[in-house]
């Protein structure tokens, strides 16, 4: 069976060469998503969210409107960035929507939740389960909930 019965792709959304997408994956329209990047399955990419090179996202991982992932992000399992500062189920202002950025080189690992409106700057690593409501600063390891910097690393995750 072809894989692509498997998968929403919309209209108006971008996706280059050498870019894979696996099973259960939908990507809204006006979506861009750039070179070599490997998109696992059951991922929800939003409307305008930007996605550069070289950017390996795995399964069950929401990317909600406004987000933009830089080049060379691995995002783990299960992440979720949120993109709503006022979420109620009645109301939907596009204006309370933030953009959110992760700076390249950034590793966010399984479940964590990535709150909008933020930058994660490059070289930081986010632990499993951590919830982040802050800018990170660059080459920061980041843990728990609420988030706290434990240590600083260097760009080949060497404690420094």
């Amino acid at each position: 069976m072809n894989k692509a019965q498997f998968r929403i792709i919309e209209e108006n959304s971008t996706i280059w060469e050498w870019t894979n997408i696996w099973n259960f994956t939908h990507i809204r329209g006006k979506a861009i998503i750039w070179k070599n990047c490997n998109i696992w399955n059951n991922v929800y990419i939003d409307t305008n969210v930007k996605i550069w090179n070289n950017v390996k996202i795995q399964n069950w991982v929401n990317a909600y409107n406004w987000l933009e992932i830089w080049d060379d992000v691995f995002v783990w399992p299960s992440v979720t960035f949120t993109n709503d500062l006022y979420p109620r189920a009645f109301i939907w202002w596009e204006e309370k929507i933030s953009k959110t950025t992760i700076e390249r080189w950034v590793s966010i690992w399984a479940n964590a939740t990535i709150k909008c409106g933020i930058t994660l700057w490059e070289y930081s690593l986010i632990w499993a389960w951590t919830v982040v409501t802050k800018n990170i600063p660059p080459y920061s390891l980041v843990v728990w909930c609420p988030w706290k910097i434990v240590w600083k690393v260097d760009k080949d995750w060497n404690k420094i």
